[in-house]
């Protein structure tokens, strides 16, 4: 918990050094950044950068203090031992500042430099921190969870590169400042194993909508933070449902532990506040700017906050190949043609010109996923319920592991017949039927004796079962 400041005066020297710890750093950053106006990614790599060290540098001072490595002997402003002044400064040495002025420097110099710098000034900031004997392994875990993770993120967010190890540690911090220290401090967490239990699962809902939004943006080049946008317009997805998936998921995720702790209910309505104020202005502005037409259109079929049981025919147009003549895979094509998909055609993957061993799913903006993957993109087409449940099956983990599951069963890769296509299909895949001259296409010669017996699947002329 956070102390109060006491009654006795602090020690000079303690609070001269707790000064120069925040506004030292603070003005280092700020003369970088008067030197040259930052650019929009310029400023996402600061704040960034700043905030992994923070997150960072708190677990390690926290189990510094515990483990001995050192300790503060300060009054006043101080979480678990550790005064926040300090903190701040730390991150900002570490973070805005390395991300700003040394952005052009070789990442082992730049660290080299500032781990340095910190082994040299740590001895000289008694009385106060007063070092313990093993506090080098403290310096060593500070420098590999904070200083080198915080400038890759930088480093990867100004150029606009590694897009996936942006977005996995964006969702880390927004996780850890958003919900994992919120229930740390309440300590709502501390509840009967079998509503913990409880608690996780119905929270795994709204949680899943949010990665799966995460997802989406990552698929299109971008990221959550405002200033590291997509590069296109993101209608698929979660966002085929829902304006606002993100604050949504946050939203929900606050209302239902706001039923072991009512804090949570004020955090919701600040969450709903700032997207619906704030958020909403800035983004809206932004995108009508970027897109025109083009968002006025998905923001006239599509809610900010309450999700359309159906997806919007606005979102991104995709096609689901699947085997005709395999006995396991036509009726899965049949399966999703019957609940009337939205934006997605069914086709035959004999038809494919790359010969597919996987019923795979290819969307127009170039997404491809194969086997249960597709499968799972399949169902963001159908409505909210399959759409859940199919980005429940893209979790990083949960997709492989059905995929192992599905291909011990029997639903492994297999070669199949190539079919010239004749005929397309409509939207929705109702329209097309196999070509006359398809392998196995019939039953009898010309003299009408049988030749073979025809696969499992889809009979030849015969439409997708509905």
């Amino acid at each position: 918990m956070i102390a109060t400041l006491p009654a006795q005066a602090a020690d000079p020297a303690v609070t001269l050094l707790r000064g120069a710890a925040v506004f030292g750093p603070l003005a280092a950053v700020l003369a970088a950044t008067a030197v040259r106006r930052p650019s929009e990614r310029a400023i996402a790599a600061m704040i960034l950068a700043t905030a992994w060290n923070l997150l960072a540098l708190a677990l390690v001072n926290v189990l510094a203090v515990r483990a001995g490595w050192w300790s503060f002997s300060a009054r006043g402003a101080m979480v678990e031992g550790v005064p926040v002044d300090l903190l701040l400064g730390w991150a900002l040495l570490w973070g805005a500042l390395p991300a700003r002025a040394a952005r052009r420097l070789p990442l082992p110099l730049t660290v080299l430099a500032l781990a340095w710098l910190d082994l040299a000034f740590m001895p000289l900031t008694r009385p106060l921190v007063r070092l313990g004997g093993d506090w080098l392994h403290g310096e060593a875990l500070a420098v590999a969870l904070g200083l080198v993770p915080g400038l890759l993120l930088a480093r990867w967010t100004v150029r606009g590169v590694f897009v996936a190890g942006r977005v996995t540690l964006q969702v880390v911090l927004a996780g850890s400042f958003m919900l994992g220290l919120p229930v740390a401090l309440t300590g709502v967490w501390r509840q009967p194993a079998w509503l913990a239990g409880l608690g996780v699962q119905v929270l795994a809902v709204p949680l899943t909508l949010g990665l799966a939004a995460v997802r989406e943006f990552a698929t299109a080049g971008g990221t959550p933070l405002p200033y590291d946008p997509p590069r296109r317009l993101v209608t698929s997805g979660p966002y085929a449902y829902v304006r606002n998936p993100m604050q949504v998921s946050m939203t929900a995720s606050y209302l239902l532990l706001g039923v072991l702790d009512v804090r949570f209910l004020a955090a919701a309505g600040v969450a709903v506040a700032y997207g619906a104020g704030l958020a909403a202005w800035h983004e809206g502005e932004q995108l009508t700017g970027r897109y025109g037409g083009a968002w006025a259109a998905y923001r006239s079929g599509v809610r900010a906050w309450l999700p359309r049981p159906r997806p919007s025919p606005t979102m991104t147009p995709a096609v689901v190949h699947v085997s005709a003549t395999c006995g396991q895979c036509a009726p899965v094509g049949g399966w999703i043609l019957r609940r009337a998909p939205v934006a997605l055609d069914v086709r035959p993957a004999e038809e494919h010109p790359e010969g597919l061993r996987r019923m795979t799913y290819e969307r127009a903006d170039g997404l491809r996923a194969e086997g249960v993957a597709a499968l799972a993109h399949a169902a963001s087409h159908l409505h909210l319920g399959w759409a859940l449940a199919g980005w429940m099956l893209l979790l990083p983990g949960v997709g492989w592991f059905a995929q192992l599951c599905a291909d011990a069963f029997g639903a492994g890769p297999r070669g199949v017949p190539s079919w010239p296509a004749e005929r397309g299909t409509g939207r929705g895949g109702r329209a097309f039927t196999q070509p006359a001259d398809a392998p196995n296409r019939g039953r009898v010669s010309a003299a009408g004796a049988r030749v073979r017996r025809r696969p499992r699947g889809r009979a030849p002329g015969e439409p997708w079962p509905s």
